[in-house]
């Protein structure tokens, strides 16, 4: 499933910022396997879907793929940004954990 030729999968997510090898593996359990998976399915649901999978991450797990989709560093991203995406993961956990 997984490339590792210079044009495969894990070299599209390996150069995007904040990525490495552990986190492109983590992404690839979750289904997303380049920048448009990630585009698509967003920083949000991404990080819900790793938790939810019983993966142990931080919330710099969440900012590094905002980051990576915006091209910045995780820790360049904004207060109120990095607040907005806590926010908006914690309301996913939640309706996830009462639908279940």
């Amino acid at each position: 499933m997984t490339s590792t030729n210079g044009n495969g999968v894990q070299g599209d997510l390996l150069g995007l910022k904040n990525l490495g090898m552990a986190s492109v593996n983590i992404l690839q359990a979750i289904g997303v396997n380049n920048y448009d998976d990630l585009s698509k399915m967003g920083a949000v649901d991404a990080y819900c879907r790793i938790k939810a999978r019983g993966i142990h991450v931080s919330k710099v797990m969440l900012y590094a793929l905002q980051g990576a989709l915006m091209d910045v560093h995780w820790n360049d991203l904004s207060p109120d940004l990095k607040s907005q995406l806590v926010a908006e993961a914690e309301q996913a956990e939640a309706a996830e954990s009462t639908s279940a």
